[in-house]
C-alpha cells in the first residue's frame, strides 16, 4: 500500500475529500486486498493508494471513466480540451447533454462518453449527478465560467497508478461484487447512497432504481456475513436512528462534518458516522 495519493477527477454525492484525514487515521495498518463496491469519485482509494485493488459502482457511465482513465488516458484528456476550448453557455450546455444522454439510451461506453460525464460534472448545477427513472442525466446548468474541466498531469498520473497496480475495475450490484472477497488480509470500504436524515427526506437517487431501504437492510446483511468471514470493513453514513440500528455492535463514531442543504450550494454541520468491525 502506498499513500502518494492523486486528487479526485469527480465531485461525486457522498464525497469524502473532507473526511480523508479522519477515515485514513482509521484504515487497518495493513491489508493484501482493498474493496469499494460504490467508488464514485474515489476519493479514498485515490488517496490510499492499494497496490491490489478491487473498484465498482453499478453506475456503467462512471465505471467507463475509469477505465477509459487507465485505458486512453491521452485521448480523453484531448477530448476533454476539446469541449473545454468551445464558448460555453446555455445552449451548448443542452447540446452536450443530450449527447450524453444519447449514449446511456444506447448504451455506448467509449472516450466521449467519459469525457462528457467529467465536463457536464464541472458544469451542471452543483456539481450534482442524477438521472430520472428512464436513467437520463437531467441536471441543468450552472451558469459559471470553469477553466479546465480536469488537471492533466493529475489523470494522466492517477492512468500511471492503474496500469502499474494490480486493480480491477467492475461494475455490478454491490452484493455481486462483494461474492469475490476473500478472507486474505482484505479491507473492504462501503460508501454506499446515504440514509436520508429526516423520515420525510427522500433516499438517494443513485441509479434510475434508486437505492431504498431494502438495499440499506441488503448491505447491513452483507456486512454482517463479511464480518464472519473475518473480513476487516469500514462503513460511512449519516448519523441516524436507522444506521445505529443496522449496525449495532459494531465500533460506531459520530463525526461533524459540512455538507450541502440545497440547490445553492449553502454548507451546515451535520454529523455521520464511522463504523467499524475492528480496534
Amino acid at each position: 500500500m502506498t499513500h502518494v495519493g492523486f486528487m479526485p477527477f469527480i465531485k461525486w454525492a457522498g464525497g469524502k475529500t473532507q473526511l480523508l484525514d479522519v477515515i485514513r487515521e482509521r484504515l487497518p495498518a495493513s491489508f493484501d486486498s482493498y474493496y469499494e463496491p460504490f467508488i464514485g469519485g474515489g476519493a479514498v482509494f485515490l488517496k490510499t493508494c492499494p497496490q491490489r485493488a478491487y473498484i465498482n459502482d453499478i453506475n456503467p457511465q462512471l465505471i467507463n471513466v475509469y477505465k477509459q482513465i487507465k485505458n486512453e488516458v491521452e485521448s480523453l484528456i484531448t477530448y476533454i480540451n476539446f469541449l473545454d476550448n468551445r464558448e460555453c453557455n446555455l445552449e451548448f450546455y443542452l447540446e452536450q447533454r443530450d449527447l450524453y444522454n444519447k449514449k446511456i439510451i444506447n448504451e455506448i461506453y467509449d472516450v466521449e462518453s467519459a469525457g462528457l460525464l467529467i465536463w457536464l460534472n464541472k458544469h451542471c448545477f452543483n456539481g450534482l449527478y442524477r438521472v430520472n427513472k428512464k436513467g437520463l442525466f437531467n441536471v441543468p446548468y450552472n451558469k459559471k465560467i470553469i477553466g479546465s474541466s480536469i488537471v492533466p498531469d493529475n489523470v494522466r498520473a492517477i492512468s500511471e497508478y492503474l496500469n502499474k497496480n494490480k486493480v480491477i475495475i467492475s461494475c455490478s450490484d454491490f452484493e455481486e461484487f462483494c461474492d469475490i472477497i476473500s478472507t486474505n488480509n482484505a479491507f473492504v470500504y462501503l460508501d454506499s447512497p446515504y440514509v436520508p436524515m429526516s423520515e420525510t427526506a427522500s433516499f438517494t437517487d443513485y441509479s434510475k432504481s434508486g437505492f431504498l431501504y431494502e438495499d440499506h437492510k441488503r448491505l447491513a446483511d452483507l456486512f454482517k456475513r463479511l464480518d464472519q468471514k473475518g473480513v476487516r470493513l469500514m462503513l460511512s453514513n449519516n448519523d441516524v436512528k436507522l444506521v445505529r440500528e443496522l449496525y449495532e455492535g459494531y465500533i460506531i463514531e459520530s463525526i461533524d462534518v459540512k455538507r450541502n442543504i440545497n440547490s445553492r450550494g449553502d454548507k451546515r454541520w451535520g454529523k455521520e458516522v464511522i463504523i467499524r468491525n475492528y480496534e
